[in-house]
């Protein structure tokens, strides 16, 4: 199969081989790498060499024929390049990014889809709760399209929630998106987003480094999101619980020595928890694009126009005015609010559908009621 003339096929080949060898973790790789060069260089050394740098067992693996699976898996690879919006980019390839060679374990191959430059571009990460609110939501997606709006592209990983509404919000504006994924670049998920990751493909990028045909295997989300990060030259977190793979990301940003942000919530949210925590760990609170801005000083020449995030005032009825005045942006009991508004229930519920119409409040379950941030 002749695939495009811009890969060496015994190369690819061979980095693939080194990739899928059984026990091979990207460190031993790294090891032989510094020693050997390129892959095939690694293959075609004496057993007796490469058994002073691995372990003889390693040895024993390099050694053993090449696996019929590895084999199909290069045959996989070789057609999906027939199409000419796919590549892969080798740690020995001049278009891996450069600021992923800054992080400890960088992946052997990336796995791209789309606007490959976006992978040297200005960017910055958002990630939160799968879970999110509607207000998190809003807040991830206004976020990403002011930033991008500056030229800045949005890296998350495709998961619903946080990581969707970021998406969503970087493909409005010019700097775009790119999607690092836990499974196969040939594989969507979750199946929910395949709409969404078809838009990123054409507008913006998807990266992996999981091989062709990987499915959505737990152990490698949280792997995959030292590549968030890496990409990225600050993360910014908006949702996110006491326990949430969001931190996993965010504590592999502090160890690449990049920027971390949070968006403070109620302190009556579970899932303020985690970037509370991030913020008495030292992340800087930010409530404006503007702040993200500030603080990375690489992007200090990027000018933002910012928006006050507020709806016009006489856009209101004085009945609403009150209502949000009393409401606050902390869930409140229907109940509770009609005592502070001094309404009666049926005028409060019709006021507060018409709100929620509008897009300012939100109903929770159990008759509660939330005021939204909106622009």
């Amino acid at each position: 199969m002749k695939i495009s003339e811009k890969y060496d096929e015994e190369e690819l080949a061979a980095w693939i081989r080194l990739q899928m060898t059984p026990g091979v973790g990207i460190r031993t790789a790294h090891k032989m790498l510094s020693a050997y060069g390129l892959p095939q260089n690694i293959f075609m050394t004496p057993y007796e060499e490469i058994a002073r740098i691995v372990s003889p067992k390693m040895a024993d693996v390099l050694y053993t024929p090449v696996d019929p699976s590895i084999t199909e898996q290069i045959d996989r690879t070789k057609e999906w390049l027939e199409d000419s919006s796919n590549m892969v980019l080798t740690l020995s390839d001049n278009r891996y990014p450069r600021q992923m060679l800054e992080i400890a374990d960088p992946p052997l191959i990336l796995y791209v889809k789309g606007r490959v430059e976006l992978l040297a571009s200005p960017s910055i990460a958002i990630v939160g709760s799968r879970n999110a609110t509607t207000q998190g939501r809003l807040d991830a997606e206004e976020f990403a399209h002011s930033l991008s709006d500056t030229g800045l592209t949005i890296v998350s990983g495709l998961a619903l929630g946080i990581d969707t509404a970021a998406h969503e919000g970087g493909l409005k504006g010019r700097g775009s998106t790119v999607a690092v994924i836990g499974t196969g670049a040939d594989i969507v998920y979750p199946a929910r987003n395949r709409e969404l990751a078809h838009r990123i493909a054409n507008e913006g990028c998807i990266i992996s480094e999981f091989p062709l045909g990987s499915g959505p295997v737990a152990s490698n989300f949280p792997r995959r999101n030292r590549v968030i990060s890496g990409l990225s030259g600050g993360i910014l977190v908006v949702e996110a619980a006491a326990r949430s793979g969001s931190l996993i990301t965010a504590k592999a940003a502090i160890d690449q020595g990049r920027d971390v942000f949070a968006i403070p919530g109620s302190i009556h949210s579970p899932l303020s928890r985690g970037c509370h925590e991030l913020i008495r760990q030292g992340a800087k609170l930010v409530e404006s694009s503007q702040d993200i801005l500030e603080e990375l000083k690489h992007f200090q020449d990027i000018v933002v126009n910012q928006s006050s995030g507020e709806r016009a005032e006489d856009e209101f009825s004085d009945e609403q005015k009150l209502i949000l005045a009393q409401m606050g942006y902390d869930p409140v009991d229907a109940d509770i609010l009609s005592e502070r508004c001094d309404m009666d229930a049926a005028s409060l519920s019709v006021e507060l559908l018409n709100l929620e119409l509008s897009g300012n409040v939100e109903s929770l379950p159990g008759g509660f009621y939330r005021r939204l941030a909106v622009s």
